[in-house]
């Protein structure tokens, strides 16, 4: 087993925590828990770390299933990224999702948090980056889940809507990069 590289750890985390974009799905999650009442950030986080490192190890076997390597899958993830940057930074939304009824694991865990642009650059970071840091950097990131779920309301008040805004667009920016970078490494550009 390689030794952890802190480089590694901190780019992953970085990346994880930009398509993660839990500051980003403030709003929303304000909007759930105003539906459904209380959110259990615990089980949402602990859900969140399951689904995610069952997948880094996993994703592969499913791949293989349906016949797919981990660079066409990455390619497709850059393109996902790149789709998610672009609703960050223009402020439309590509992908529709509904808020259901009931909340916990759904949709706060799944497909919030750890949805479909998470798991794709979980096996698209795991083409470039050592396993052991990838999951460093998912325990980071489900750590930062679990705080901002127990203190949305706190942080809502901290940054306000212009707060919020801004660091969307931010972490936008840094996917565009992040997308851009996964395809050209993936095409070999």
């Amino acid at each position: 087993m390689h030794p952890l590289i802190f480089r590694e750890v901190l780019s992953v985390t970085m990346i994880l925590f930009a398509i993660i974009d839990i500051l980003g799905a403030i709003p929303v999650i304000i909007q759930v828990r105003q539906r459904v009442g209380h959110i259990e950030s615990e089980k949402a986080s602990i859900a969140v770390l399951v689904l995610m490192v069952v997948f880094l190890f996993v994703g592969d076997e499913l791949l293989a299933i349906i016949g797919l390597d981990i660079s066409s899958f990455a390619i497709a993830g850059s393109l996902v990224i790149f789709i998610i940057a672009m609703e960050m930074v223009l402020g439309v939304d590509f992908f529709k999702e509904e808020v259901p009824l009931s909340a916990s694991i759904v949709p706060i865990a799944f497909p919030l948090i750890a949805g479909a642009g998470t798991m794709t650059t979980l096996l698209s970071l795991k083409s470039q980056y050592q396993t052991q840091n990838i999951i460093v950097g998912i325990v980071l990131n489900t750590i930062v889940v679990y705080l901002v779920l127990k203190n949305v309301k706190w942080i809502e008040k901290l940054l306000g809507p212009v707060g919020l805004s801004i660091l969307r667009k931010s972490f936008g920016i840094i996917l565009l990069a992040i997308a851009i970078k996964l395809f050209r490494s993936n095409t070999h550009l």
